[in-house]
This record gives structure tokens, C-alpha cells and sequence, in this order.
């Protein structure tokens, strides 16, 4: 806890954003940090709750009481270390997690919640900008070598756990940078790519190898991994995005959301974009369908582009703007209560209710407008409403769904792991798959799912992967101990 009676004394506090005329004009990160002082008093408002729900809100199980109390008392390396102690990534969380952990606070119940999402990664940036954070690669190894196959938030997770075991890894990615959906699935300015380069080469200086341009399955030889690998661990996320089947889908200017999405992390990053391939917002009516956070992510991306317009539909209704009887605290209730997202904060018009029927093209095969019609719904299931068709302006249109599940062909078919009903890799509760030797964590085993999720699923799916290659207990807990912690100097 922070200060007995500071709930009482301080009001919560967040970090301000650069005002949207300047923010818009570049992809940098636009939120700024509050002071250290600032973030002091801040974790002063954590109170003596007695049992802090905070806890099971977060799916890493951040012991959130223990760092809020270091930082209100002015101790950051002891907040550091406990930080750590459950979450390898805070400088991913602490910028793109929605906060569950805040939604479950306590004093959430009456009064605005502690800023936990702040408070870590303001830990962790801090630590940085003071050289706490240094490689310690492992003092031994094992002989054992383990390949993880994707690096996003879920194989590099995994991948840091083993390696700090002493395990051999290496990590394979498809793509040609690392980082997987941190990488090319968030914008920069939500998440700037040098934090996740940093990152990676802390992991790199600390033993473990990353092979780009590796698509197992493909250019990467299966039966090769199975030969050269002790353990394989399969994270390869859910990349098979929902589709949109409905006449018109064929024109020109209808493209999946992060198709769009990752075309624009790489020409941020420098890449040149032939302009026969090149999908730019500038100057069109932008329609986004889908409400999640991959929608708010395109509506964002658009302005910047210099869209003409931006509107977000939703095929559901617009949820409240309290809790309700079915979102009660300590619930977090992600998208069934209001809520607007820096991006659409920026500029968007939404809407709620509306059921695309048609992709309407010109003469030339480009998409021109969207023919929908307005719902009513009672409960799971809706009903269009008579006569309340209407056609939208849309030049550019950007489907953000979401995503079924990971995809078949290739490297699951070739290794025979089975699937689940949802057609996602079908683990037991150790995260091992149907094949002796193969794991699976993140969205290739969950479904699509947060961030926070895949950090969690790597790190438990590691600690069954340590057992499995020792034969005994591992010293890798999925919850409240990490040997991550030893990554502070």
C-alpha cells in the first residue's frame, strides 16, 4: 500500500497528451509523463484495501500493493525488482495494456482508481534512463536448445524465461524485424519500436539468437526443427483475420486492417513502399469497420495520413457509459462499456448499430460508398430496422474484425499438432500440444486475445517447457517469482 490516508488526500492523476494538431502531424509517442515527485504522490492513493483485487485483475498477477508502496516511499529499485519479479515487459504493458488491474482496484469502487498502468511504466522507463537495466546473460547452460516460432509478445516472453533458465533459444519470425504484432500491429505513436528494439537487444546480449525472414514451414524446414531442438515452443499468434463476405468485397480500396497497419509501421521505419502496393488514407472518406482496439489503430493512422474523414462502425449497439448489473466491479469491462481511445479522441465520427451490406463500386471497380441498414437488437440477436437503409461516402475502407485463428497451412499441418473447436492449437493445461515436445502459448493457443494475455501464456508455457527438458521442478514461476527479475544490474 502507499499512504494510509492518501486515497483520501490526493486525487488521481494521469499523464497529459500533446494536444491533437501537434500529435497528429508525426507517429511519435505523445503522451507526457508525469514527474517522478508526481508519480510518488500518485502511488500514494494505493490504499490499505486488505485484499487487493488489483492482483486478479492482471493476468501477469503484478504485485501491484508492493510497487506502488516503493514508489510513494521514494524506493524505485526496490519497485523495480518487484516489477520484474512478474512481468518481463512493462515498457510494453504500461503503454498498450487497457489496465485490467485498474478496473479491479478497490478504491475504484467509489472513487477514480490508482494509476497502476502509469506508476509501471514510469518504473520502468525510469530504471532505463538510469542504467539499472543491464544484460545478465545466465551463469550457466543447460545443453538444452528450445525453438520459439513467432516474436511477438508471446514467444518473446517465453523466449526470455527459457533463456534465463539457461536454456539454448532461438527465435524464429516470418516477418524482417522482430517484434511480431508489437512490432507491425501497433502504431508507433502508441508504442514507439525503438522500446521494442531496445528490448530485443537486451535479450540478444543476454544469449538469445533471432533468425527474420524464418517462415517455418516454408523456408524453415519442420522435420529440421524437430531434428535440431530439444523443445519447440508455437507462438505464432491468430493471423487469419474475419472477413467481410458481402458484394463488392472485390474493389478496389477494401483491404483487411492490418494489411494497412503493418504497410505503415514499415514505411515509418524507413521502407520503400512501391506505390502500385502503397495504401494511403489521404485525402479519402475512411470507413473503419470494426470498434476494437485494431480499429481505433486504423482511425488513428488515417489522420495522420490526412484523411478526408474517418468513421467507425460497429455492428453492436453502443454500450453504456457506467457499469451495468453485468459489468460489475471488480469485472473490467473492455468493450462493453463506452469508452474513446486517444485516435478517435483525434477526430472520428462512430457509429453503432449498422450493418454493412454492400461494398458500392464506380465504373473503374474502385469502392465508392457502403450500402447499410441500422439494427435493433434484443439481446444476442438483432433484426434490421424497415426502411432504414442508407449509403455512406467510403473510398478506403478497413476491416478490423478481428481474427479467427491462427493459420493451418504450413507449419501446423506439417507438424499434425491438433486443433480445438475454434481451429486454434489445441494445448492440455501445461501448454503442451498433441506432439511429445511441441508447446503452444498467445493467440495461436488462446484465440486473440491482449498483450498482457500473451506475456502470461509465455511465460507459464515456459515453466512447463523447463520441467519437460529437466525433469524436475523448475525455478520459472508463471506468477509472483521470475528469474527476469536478475535482469536488474
Amino acid at each position: 500500500m502507499g499512504k494510509p490516508t492518501g486515497f483520501k488526500e490526493f486525487e488521481r492523476k494521469t499523464p497529459k497528451y500533446l494536444p491533437v494538431e501537434e500529435r497528429t502531424k508525426n507517429y511519435d509517442e505523445f503522451v507526457v509523463q508525469m514527474s517522478k515527485e508526481e508519480m510518488e504522490t500518485q502511488g500514494a492513493r494505493c490504499m490499505d484495501c486488505g485484499i487487493p483485487f488489483c492482483h486478479t485483475g492482471c493476468p501477469l498477477g503484478n504485485i501491484i500493493p508492493d510497487f506502488n508502496d516503493h514508489v510513494y516511499n521514494g524506493k524505485w529499485q526496490a519497485a523495480l525488482k518487484s516489477l520484474l519479479s512478474t512481468n518481463n515487459f512493462p515498457e510494453f504493458t504500461g503503454r498498450i495494456c487497457p489496465a485490467p488491474c485498474e478496473s479491479a482496484c478497490v478504491l475504484g469502487i467509489n472513487k477514480p482508481p490508482v494509476t497502476i498502468k502509469n506508476i509501471e511504466v514510469s518504473i520502468i522507463d525510469y530504471a532505463f534512463s538510469q542504467g539499472w537495466i543491464k544484460p545478465q546473460p545466465p551463469p550457466e547452460r543447460t545443453g538444452k536448445k528450445v525453438a520459439v516460432v513467432g516474436s511477438g509478445p508471446a514467444g518473446l516472453a517465453a523466449a526470455d524465461q527459457l533463456n534465463k533458465a539457461g536454456h539454448s533459444v532461438t527465435v524464429f519470425e516470418r516477418s524482417d524485424r522482430i517484434g511480431g504484432l508489437l512490432r507491425y500491429g501497433i502504431p508507433d505513436f502508441k508504442l514507439s519500436k525503438k522500446v521494442v528494439a531496445r528490448r530485443v537487444k537486451l535479450m540478444e546480449d543476454e544469449g538469445v539468437t533471432f533468425k527474420t525472414n524464418a517462415n517455418v514451414g516454408v523456408n524453415v524446414s519442420v522435420a529440421d526443427l524437430r531434428k535440431d531442438f530439444d523443445a519447440i515452443v508455437l507462438a505464432g499468434g491468430s493471423t487469419l483475420a474475419r472477413e467481410l463476405p458481402i458484394p463488392g468485397r472485390d474493389g478496389v480500396g477494401v483491404y483487411p486492417a492490418m494489411q494497412f497497419l503493418t504497410q505503415n509501421n514499415k514505411r515509418v521505419a524507413g521502407d520503400k513502399i512501391p506505390e502500385a502496393e502503397s495504401i494511403m488514407a489521404t485525402g479519402k472518406h475512411v470507413v473503419v469497420i470494426g470498434g476494437g482496439d485494431t480499429g481505433s489503430d486504423c482511425v488513428g493512422t488515417s489522420i495522420r495520413h490526412g484523411a478526408k474523414s474517418v468513421t467507425q462502425i460497429e455492428l453492436l449497439p453502443k454500450p453504456p457509459g457506467t457499469r451495468t448489473a453485468e459489468t460489475p466491479w471488480p469485472v473490467h469491462p473492455g468493450p462493453r462499456m463506452l469508452s474513446t481511445s486517444s485516435s478517435q479522441a483525434e477526430g472520428c465520427t462512430r457509429d453503432w448499430s449498422v450493418l454493412s451490406k454492400e461494398f458500392l463500386k464506380d465504373d473503374k471497380g474502385n469502392v465508392r460508398a457502403i450500402k447499410a441498414v441500422r439494427l435493433e437488437w434484443n439481446g444476442p440477436k438483432f433484426t434490421e430496422v424497415p426502411g432504414s437503409e442508407f449509403e455512406m461516402p467510403a473510398d478506403l475502407v478497413l476491416l478490423a474484425m478481428g481474427f479467427v485463428h491462427p493459420e493451418h497451412k504450413g507449419m501446423l499441418e506439417q507438424l499434425g499438432v491438433d486443433k480445438d473447436e475454434r481451429g486454434n492449437v489445441k494445448c492440455d493445461a501445461s501448454y503442451r500440444t498433441s506432439v511429445d515436445g511441441i508447446f503452444s502459448a498467445g493467440d495461436m493457443r488462446r484465440g486473440q486475445s491482449l498483450v498482457v494475455w500473451a506475456i502470461s501464456e509465455g511465460r507459464e508455457c515456459a515453466r512447463s517447457v523447463d520441467e519437460f527438458l529437466t525433469g524436475h521442478a523448475t525455478r520459472l514461476e508463471s506468477k509472483n517469482h521470475s528469474l527476469c527479475e536478475e535482469t536488474v544490474a
